[in-house]
């Protein structure tokens, strides 16, 4: 009886020990990933690129997650300024009509634990979205899918839209299937870092929408038009270690006015007809990415750009212009860590790599 007494003892002890483990590790994300019920309170890192600048990127930091597995709990939390960090467990349905507005908040986090989803299935011009964020500061998104229903062209919602807000940080995500767009920045949105991010179409485009286009699968607008000039000095933001896989038709993204540093990204849509597009006063620095099956991969547009450096990039099997205009780009003002572009696919291809793979609010794996 005091051998059975012992083993039942150390097995306690050793359940103890599990239960105390660190459930964040950076493993991929897992679709049927069992939901956890802890709160994840790992990440205490700030961004690098364009969101490092002016006091840097943490969002809420290490308060403790309020954790939530339902559209109301997430409502209730993204719009409460008091809850600072909101972990997203398992998939929830964004209801018809049930777009969230994110706003004037500011040192905020909202991550998903491994396999978190934020799905919608309109298509409605009024109707579509997932999220929409507009005047805050100081806010972090990572670790979630985005999951639209698809291209649509109704003049409708983007999966999420990042509006007249400053340091950003966007890691670890994926977003797919929006109705107008993926993710877009506009309204002077200014200091944002988009790294490890995805950006793919899965379903198929729905033609004859009343904007014209039989095939919206256009990713990520920055500057939502020529006239908006309030958008001149701002939209500085970083695109690295991302991926814009199969699906991606154009605005890969699509800039005007900002500087944006477009590095270490991979480029891979053999449906694309532009990558990399350069509007109005656009000032990109393109580096050392990786560009495969891609119609023109830098889409000078109608040379009205500012400046379009392209340099140490790779390019396989792709057609059109490949080069910039000539013109040197703005100096960043921050320090990343480059990689040849070489190492590009293997690295945003990894089973940590670009896309909600990271399993929770940690800061491993997501350093540029």
């Amino acid at each position: 009886m005091k051998t059975n007494t012992l083993l039942a003892s150390a097995l306690l002890s050793f359940s103890g020990l599990l239960a105390g483990c660190d459930t964040s590790s950076p493993t991929p994300a897992a679709p049927a990933a069992p939901v956890s019920s802890s709160a994840d309170v790992e990440a205490t890192c700030t961004a690098q690129g364009w969101a490092s600048q002016n006091g840097g990127t943490n969002g809420g930091g290490t308060a403790t997650p309020t954790i939530v597995t339902t559209y109301d709990q997430l409502k209730a939390a993204i719009t409460n300024s008091a809850v600072k960090v909101v972990q997203v467990n398992g998939t929830i349905i964004i209801p018809s009509g049930g777009r969230i507005s994110f706003q004037d908040q500011t040192n905020k986090t909202l991550f998903g634990s491994a396999g978190a989803k934020l799905v919608s299935a309109d298509q409605t011009q009024a109707g579509s979205g997932i999220i929409y964020v507009k005047r805050c500061s100081n806010i972090v998104i990572r670790n979630l899918v985005f999951e639209g229903p698809g291209a649509y062209d109704v003049d409708g919602w983007d999966n999420a839209t990042i509006d007249a807000c400053t340091r950003v940080w966007i890691d670890h995500c994926e977003f797919r299937d929006g109705v107008d767009g993926n993710l877009d920045f506009k309204n002077t949105a200014d200091l944002i870092t988009v790294s490890w991010t995805k950006f793919a179409y899965l379903k198929a485009p729905r033609p004859d929408g009343p904007g014209g286009s039989d095939d919206h699968r256009f990713s990520n607008l920055v500057g939502s038009s020529d006239t908006s000039t309030g958008d001149r000095g701002k939209l500085s933001i970083t695109f690295a270690r991302c991926w814009w896989a199969q699906g991606c038709v154009a605005r890969m993204p699509r800039v005007r006015f900002g500087k944006v540093h477009v590095v270490n990204n991979l480029f891979g849509s053999s449906v694309s007809t532009s990558g990399v597009m350069a509007g109005l006063e656009a000032n990109l620095l393109i580096q050392n990415n990786v560009f495969e099956n891609m119609n023109r991969p830098i889409d000078l547009m109608a040379n009205n750009a500012t400046a379009v450096q392209a340099t140490g990039n790779i390019f396989t099997n792709t057609t059109g212009n490949t080069a910039g205009n000539g013109k040197t780009a703005f100096t960043p003002p921050y320090t990343v860590s480059v990689l040849s572009a070489s190492s590009v696919k293997a690295t945003v291809t990894a089973s940590t790599g670009a896309g909600a793979t990271v399993g929770g609010n940690t800061c491993a794996s997501s350093g540029i």
